[in-house]
C-alpha cells in the first residue's frame, strides 16, 4: 500500500510600503471580505520572486520588483485543514496599470497604515498578514540569493 505524501501549498506575498502605508488587497472569501497582502500560489516553472511579481500585478495592477525576502512562514488553516508555506518579499513598485482588471475575487487594492492594519485583525485573510507586516517593520530582510531556482 502506498503512503500519501503530505505537501503544503506554496504561496508568495508582497509587503509593499509607500509613504508610510502598505498595499493590501480586499478580496472575497467564504468568510466574507478580507484583507491580504498581494499573494498567491507558486505556479509551475516560475521562481518564487517571479511568482510575487506576477501575483502583485494580477491582484493590484502594480508592477513590483522584489528586493529582499522578509520571511518564510508555515501556517495551518484549521477551517480548510490546509497548510501553507508562504515566502514574503519586500521591494519597490515600478509602475501601475490603472485600467487593468484585477483577479477574480479581488475587490480593490488599498493603502493602509500599520495602525489601520492592526485595527482590522478580524478582517485579515490569515494571521500571516500581520506577522509579515510586523517582521518587515522590525527590519527583517534576507538576500534574494538565499533562494536558488533550478529548472
Amino acid at each position: 500500500m502506498k503512503t500519501m505524501i503530505w505537501k503544503p501549498h506554496v504561496t508568495v506575498a508582497a509587503v509593499i510600503e509607500r509613504d508610510g502605508k502598505f498595499l493590501l488587497v480586499e478580496e472575497e472569501t467564504p468568510q466574507g471580505l478580507r484583507f491580504n497582502q498581494p499573494a498567491g500560489h507558486l505556479e509551475a516553472h516560475e521562481s518564487l520572486p517571479e511568482a510575487a511579481i506576477r501575483e502583485t500585478l494580477e491582484e493590484s495592477a502594480y508592477h513590483f520588483a522584489p528586493h529582499h525576502l522578509v520571511g518564510i512562514y508555515r501556517w495551518h488553516a484549521p477551517e480548510s485543514d490546509t497548510t501553507y508555506l508562504r515566502f514574503a518579499f519586500c521591494g519597490k513598485l515600478t509602475g501601475q496599470e490603472p485600467e487593468r482588471a484585477l483577479d477574480t475575487g479581488i475587490v480593490r487594492a488599498v493603502w493602509l497604515t500599520p495602525d489601520e492594519i492592526r485595527s482590522n485583525l478580524a478582517r485579515h485573510r490569515s494571521p500571516l498578514v500581520l506577522r509579515c507586516l510586523e517582521d518587515y517593520l522590525a527590519g527583517k530582510r534576507y538576500p534574494l540569493d538565499l533562494l536558488v531556482h533550478y529548472d
